[in-house]
Formats: structure tokens, C-alpha cells, sequence
């Protein structure tokens, strides 16, 4: 029953990653037609005067059906490796004539697949991930959509940490590292502590002249959000102060995007602690243009449906709905959990909400009329153009949240906030292909590490182990 459950969730739409499953069934022919030893060995068995000389037997053709899997597995790595290259020759063409002339074979076969930064050495990655995972190896399991992903991980700290040490012949190198928060750094709702594995990993990021932040959902301003976000990094920022490895410009390379991309915070050397940093300094310019009345009004709007929501669903006694400047959530009150089914329920129906508020186009002159207004419906009729103001709707695991603004925008701003300091001019601008986020929430539907795909290189990791593994990786290549 746990295994039809599992397996019908994951087949929802909004929970799969088109271009990893289209991956995944690529690497399922090879696997149904060369991955079975007894179609090898049927019939051999009267040969053999012993079953020790069969089982003898079995384990040699065992290892040449391994060696046949990997080869096979590898010429299609190889081939969907060309046809990344491909399609980032298709789209830097386009780019440049400001329109697109032509699409990709890979765009065809995958519409759904985003863009590519930097090439990807699959076949290489492959290769990594065979002699860790024994993919080759597995008889009665296919590779699977871990696998994939792990590959691709790979294959993106390989090509990342390529660049890094030739720099001087590219012209171009790794720069900025950005981590989601719960189940990316700590587990989900914990908080880093200084003995952390990840912690000394980070450290040592820094010690490389690395930009590091954090960019969070949870979102906290001005300097009691200072307080907040040192209650949840703790451990690492009591490590940088405490550091006698950085210097007092490298401790000031650590920064916290909170709000997914509403509240920026910067380690100061001098207060030896997180420091807020005015709007002003850092907002996009997309960003400075919405209009407070309307996020005030997407704001309401998305309240009252988590009302509407919670009643629905019985859920009154159980949750509590907060409301923010720039965010507003369902959480579950104290020793109880909302339904993995009614998180993903309240997500999906906060995000066609959204794309009804979006969506509504009407006069440029917005009034403050809907202000005074009790129901924020009405003001939807009003005319209060919301158009240009990015909104996520991402489900936390244990609650449901909507935030102004996403993540794409909070690795951007940070993008374009370090490189306003002159002393960064020798690095600077930072480039998206210089640029690596690295989180757990990358479904195309509810998760709010998707974003970030627009701004950064990506790797999707499932819990801090793999985190820690990831970074492993990458500092022993840059080293």
C-alpha cells in the first residue's frame, strides 16, 4: 500500500521534473534490454559439472553485463550532453538577435526544460556517480529519478569547479554560493549549530573568497531580524566571528536574503553580527516600481482565501493564519500536522488565485479607495493593476506560505548588491554562470527553490547530508 501510494504521488505533474524523467526513461531501455543475467546465462547451466562452477559462471557474466550497462548508460549521457551544448548555442543566438529563430532539439523533445548556464559534463558525472551508487551494477532496479538528479549535481560541481581553475583562460569563475535554509543547511524547522558538519564546510568557502548566502522563506525585518536570523544561524555565524582563519573581508562575504527576496542582512566585522541593510541600497529596479497598495492588496486578497481555506478544511482549531508586510501563511498550531494532501491542496489553490490576482489587468492609476475597503475582492473590480509584482506560493513541508517577491529576484539583488562596492570591481559583474544555488524545493508547482533557476546555476539536494556531500565535492575540486 506505502509503495501505490508513493508511486501515484509521484506521478502528480505538478511534483515531477520533465527533464530528469525524460532522462530517467532514456536510461530504461538499456536497463530492460541488456541489465538481465539470466537471459545471459539461460541454458548454460548444463555445462557446468558444479554449482560452484555455474555460480562462478553467473558472477563473471555479471560483470561483463555491468561493464554493457555502463557503456550503454554513457552513450546517452554523451548524446544528452550534446544536445545541451546545442541548445545553449541555440539560445545564446537568439539572445543576441533579441528573438528567437530557432528551437533546440532538446526544447523540442522537452519544452518544459529551463536554461542552461554553463555546459554539462554528464558522461564524466556519470561515471562519479556509477562507482558511488553501482547504477550498472543493479539488475532488478532501473536508474531511477535520484540517480539522475545526483548526476546532474554532479555534473553542475564539476563543470562550476572547471571554470574556477581556468578562470584566467575564461575570463570567468565561480563566485557566489546561496543555500535555502530548512532541510538545505538544518532540518526543517532546527536551527545550525557549531559543530555542524556543513558549518566548518562553509567557513571554508569563505576562507576561498567566496560569496555565501543564505536565502530563506522566512522573512524578518529591520534589526530584530537580525536577532531572528543569528537564532537559526547560530552556529555559523558564531563560527565566522570566532574564525582566526578569515579575514574581517571575507567574514563580510556572508550574507541572508530573507523573505525569498525581501530583507537583506550582511555579517559586519566591526559588530561581529548580522546587519540589516536598508531597501534603498539593494532593491532591484523592478522592485522599487510595485506599488505599496497593491502588494497591501495581494496581500488581503491571499488572507482571506487562507480563511476560506482553513474553514474549508476543518482546520480553525488546529492552524493559524499570520499575516505580514510582505507574507502570508498557514501554519499548524502546537503537537499537530496538517495533511500532507491539504498542504498540497492549499498550495495549488493559492497559486490559481495568484494567477487570477496577476492576471487582472486595469488602469495604470491605482487609489487608495480599496484601503478602506473590508473585502479585497471588491477591489479587484476597483481598478488596481497587479501585473508586475512577482509572488510565490511554495508549500514548507509543514505549512503553506505566500511571500512577495521569489528567489530568482533575492539571487539576483545579491548578484547586483556586492558588485555596488568598488573593491569588488576586479570580480565583478557576477554572472548567473557564476553563480550556484543550491536548495531542496525544485518542482515546477509549490516549491520555492524553482525560481532560483532563473538567476543561478542549480543543485537540488534532499536533506543537509547530501548538502555536506555536495560541498565536499566542490571544495576538493577547487582546491
Amino acid at each position: 500500500m506505502t509503495s501505490r501510494y508513493r508511486v501515484e504521488y509521484a506521478l502528480k505533474s505538478h511534483r515531477r521534473d520533465e527533464f530528469i524523467e525524460w532522462i530517467k526513461s532514456l536510461l530504461a531501455v538499456p536497463f530492460v534490454l541488456h541489465a538481465d543475467v539470466q537471459n545471459y546465462s539461460h541454458g548454460m547451466s548444463h555445462h557446468y559439472s558444479s554449482i560452484e562452477e555455474y555460480e562462478q559462471y553467473l558472477v563473471e557474466q555479471d560483470s561483463e553485463i555491468a561493464l554493457e550497462c555502463q557503456k550503454r548508460y554513457q552513450e546517452i549521457f554523451e548524446d544528452v550532453e550534446r544536445l545541451i551544448e546545442h541548445t545553449i548555442l541555440i539560445d545564446d543566438s537568439n539572445q543576441k538577435t533579441n528573438r528567437p529563430l530557432a528551437q533546440s532539439r532538446l526544447r523540442r523533445l522537452v519544452p518544459s526544460v529551463g536554461k542552461f548556464f554553463t555546459t554539462l559534463p554528464l558522461t564524466e558525472a556519470f561515471l562519479i556517480e556509477d562507482e558511488r551508487r553501482g547504477i550498472s551494477k543493479r539488475r532488478l532496479v532501473s536508474p531511477s529519478f535520484n540517480d539522475v538528479r545526483m548526476i546532474l549535481n554532479t555534473a553542475q560541481i564539476l563543470a562550476l569547479t572547471k571554470i574556477y581553475r581556468r578562470h584566467s583562460q575564461v575570463g570567468s569563475k565561480l563566485k557566489l554560493i546561496t543555500f535555502d535554509g530548512d532541510v538545505t543547511l538544518y532540518d526543517d524547522g532546527k536551527s545550525l549549530q557549531e559543530d555542524d558538519p556543513i558549518v566548518q564546510r562553509l567557513v571554508a568557502l569563505l576562507s576561498l573568497d567566496l560569496f555565501i548566502g543564505v536565502v530563506t522563506a522566512a522573512g524578518y525585518p529591520g534589526e530584530l531580524g537580525a536577532e531572528k536570523y543569528y537564532e537559526r544561524l547560530k552556529g555559523l555565524i558564531d563560527a565566522i566571528k570566532n574564525s582566526s582563519v578569515l579575514t574581517a573581508k571575507q567574514k563580510e562575504n556572508m550574507l541572508v536574503m530573507g523573505g525569498e527576496s525581501n530583507y537583506l542582512f550582511r555579517y559586519d566585522s566591526n559588530l561581529e553580527r548580522l546587519k540589516f541593510v536598508d531597501a534603498g541600497d539593494w532593491y532591484l529596479p523592478i522592485m522599487k516600481s510595485w506599488n505599496k497598495e497593491k502588494v497591501s492588496y495581494i496581500m488581503q486578497t491571499i488572507h482571506k482565501h487562507f480563511l476560506h481555506l482553513q474553514n474549508k478544511f476543518g482546520l480553525v482549531e488546529h492552524t493559524t493564519i499570520i499575516l505580514k508586510e510582505r507574507s502570508a501563511g498557514i501554519i499548524p498550531n502546537p503537537g499537530y500536522k496538517i495533511l500532507r494532501e491539504h498542504l498540497e491542496e492549499m498550495v495549488l489553490s493559492c497559486s490559481l488565485k495568484l494567477s487570477e490576482i496577476l492576471s487582472h489587468t486595469s488602469d495604470d492609476t491605482v487609489t487608495n479607495e480599496f484601503m478602506d475597503n473590508e473585502d479585497p475582492e471588491s477591489a479587484l473590480k476597483d481598478g488596481i493593476p497587479t501585473e508586475d509584482i512577482k509572488v510565490c506560493a511554495f508549500n514548507g513541508g509543514a505549512d503553506v506560505w505566500v511571500d512577495i517577491g521569489d528567489k530568482s529576484l533575492g539571487v539576483e539583488s545579491l548578484q547586483k548588491y556586492l558588485c555596488q562596492d568598488e573593491s569588488y570591481d576586479h570580480i565583478c559583474p557576477i554572472q548567473k554562470s557564476e553563480s550556484l544555488h543550491i536548495g531542496d524545493q525544485f518542482a515546477s508547482l509549490g516549491a520555492n527553490d524553482f525560481k532560483a533557476r532563473l538567476s543561478a546555476c542549480t543543485v537540488w539536494i534532499a536533506n543537509p547530508t547530501e548538502t555536506v556531500e555536495t560541498l565536499d565535492d566542490l571544495i576538493n575540486h577547487l582546491q
